[in-house]
């Protein structure tokens, strides 16, 4: 599951209601964010980030308006592998394990990596008011008051005082294993100020604005704005330069590297060998293997077969496709030899996998994932 929180508001600075169509259509790229590695897929041209980007996609997301009156402390444990925490009004301070408390004011960003639990209060030694669990049921006290706190649609907590924090939270149901890679790699804390991330602000306040309506297709439209704010904010962390990103992120503009990973990630249903790949790329085997374990961390059959399972676990959890054509899409000759390495690397089978949801295995973070990274300014 993915926990995010972010700030609410109603209506935009002028007062107006928001559109949907207008305000996503306002949402600029940052030029230069990401310099890709273009490549074909089923349905046309994408770069490597949409295609990890495209695993943890919002599907049927919880979502809640939080409103909190001082003294408050929200310790969540939901084990959630990602968090993404924003303010509306009032602040808050951020406590996790190993790093100091840290003050969060309205437009402030946050990207949590779990499934470690952290802790959002009025100040920093308040006890804790409230526990966030798991399946998100909440409790105070050791009594459960997910339902005797509820407001409104929506809306959670206590009628708003004077010195009120509002928050926004909402939960991505499970990650995908593609976008597994990409959230591993992320460090503990990601921070984007205020005042950075371009149009981030615009799609805070449509969440706003969506929340509290209940029309058709509310669900969809919550989804991708919650999308849309993780894929600007991981943008902004792969763009900045020594930013701890992981190496198979760097590799893609690599001469000889680069190629071999576009080959991987475009036709995994080929029968590559480190020979076709260092074909491809101009250069020897010995060659590829060395730079592409050096760069990515792994060697180049290592990380085929753990994007092959990957895609195919999402392929599994995500369509109705049978094991046969799963099996044939990501480059094993059988359903019976897929679900054999399917096994090994997620304990279940990729029948169970349907029935009971993801159940992600490790993967390696290539030296990121740890610490607290500021956009604008580095590790902190």
């Amino acid at each position: 599951m993915f926990w995010f929180v972010f700030g609410m508001s109603s209506v935009n600075a002028a007062g107006a209601p928001f559109s949907i169509v207008g305000t996503l259509s306002r949402i600029r790229v940052r030029p230069g964010a990401v310099d890709t590695v273009r490549h074909r897929g089923e349905d046309g041209p994408m770069d490597a980030l949409t295609a990890l980007m495209d695993g943890p996609k919002a599907r049927g997301a919880f979502l809640l308006r939080s409103v909190l009156n001082p003294p408050w402390s929200m310790r969540v444990e939901d084990r959630a592998p990602l968090s993404v925490v924003a303010l509306a009004r009032g602040t808050a301070w951020l406590s996790t394990a190993g790093d100091r408390p840290r003050r969060i004011v309205p437009g402030d960003m946050v990207a949590l990596r779990g499934p470690q639990p952290y802790t959002l209060a009025h100040a920093p030694d308040t006890p804790a008011t409230v526990v966030v669990g798991p399946d998100q049921r909440c409790s105070s006290g050791g009594v459960d008051v997910t339902d005797s706190m509820a407001l409104s649609v929506r809306t959670w907590g206590q009628e708003p005082g004077p010195d009120a924090t509002v928050m926004l939270s909402g939960t991505y149901r499970a990650p995908g294993e593609l976008g597994s890679h990409l959230w591993h790699a992320m460090p503990q804390v990601l921070i984007r100020p205020a005042g950075t991330g371009g149009d981030a602000s615009s799609l805070v306040d449509l969440l706003g604005a969506e929340l509290g309506r209940d029309h058709l297709g509310q669900a969809l439209v919550l989804d991708r704005a919650l999308d849309l704010l993780l894929a600007g904010m991981v943008r902004d962390w792969l763009a900045e330069d020594g930013a701890g990103t992981p190496g198979w992120y760097r590799a893609r503009t690599d001469p000889v590297v680069g190629p071999a990973l576009e080959s991987i990630r475009t036709s995994p249903e080929r029968p590559w060998t480190v020979a076709a790949l260092a074909s491809g790329s101009g250069v020897s085997r010995t060659v590829l293997a060395r730079r592409f374990t050096e760069l990515v961390g792994c060697p180049p059959m290592t990380h085929l077969a753990q994007w092959r399972l990957a895609l195919g676990a999402d392929l599994v959890r995500g369509s109705d496709a049978t094991l046969t054509s799963v099996a044939r899409r990501v480059g094993y000759g059988n359903a019976f030899a897929f679900s054999t390495a399917f096994k090994r690397r997620y304990g279940v089978s990729p029948s169970e996998y349907r029935e009971i949801g993801p159940v992600t295995a490790d993967l390696p973070t290539d030296g990121a994932g740890t610490g607290t990274y500021v956009l604008g300014d580095g590790p902190s």
